[in-house]
């Protein structure tokens, strides 16, 4: 696969998310039940999100995996139950696009580290996924999704 990298600098984002434990194989049961919840608050708001969604990784424990799942927003929320007040990592992320269905993401994520060591670049150990189509909505071959490691 041919892989673009990028260094980007991410400014000051709010966002409405839900922080949750989980091993792996319910991941996908709670980000559509975190997103659910997030849209619905939104539409009572009265407001649209202002980017794409995304899940942070804090820790990459398949059994006990520690993520944020949520919405970029315009300004600040007040929280509301399960749903946090947030914000996005602000500071330089190296960044890269995976094409394809999650289950064949490792390479994309093999690449983007060597290409981070190599470039004497260092990651704080968090990661962040920005989902850009709906795996429902669209071939597993056109499944959209961008991988950013913050760095240090």
């Amino acid at each position: 696969m041919d892989y673009k990298f990028k260094i980007k600098e991410l400014k000051f984002q709010p966002t409405l998310a839900v922080r949750t434990r989980t091993p792996v194989e319910n991941l996908p049961q709670e980000i559509g039940n975190a997103y659910r919840a997030i849209m619905q608050y939104l539409g009572e708001l009265g407001v649209e999100p202002v980017g794409m969604p995304f899940v942070i990784y804090f820790n990459l424990d398949m059994q006990d995996l520690d993520v944020e799942i949520g919405f970029p927003v315009p300004k600040q929320f007040k929280e509301k139950g399960a749903i946090k007040a947030s914000e996005l990592p602000k500071g330089k992320v190296a960044s890269c696009i995976h094409m394809g269905p999650y289950e064949e993401m490792k390479p994309t994520y093999d690449a983007l580290t060597e290409w981070v060591q190599n470039n004497g670049y260092d990651p704080t150990g968090v990661t962040i996924e920005y989902y850009y189509n709906d795996p429902h909505e669209v071939a597993p071959e056109e499944i959209m999704t961008e991988i950013q490691f913050p760095l240090k």
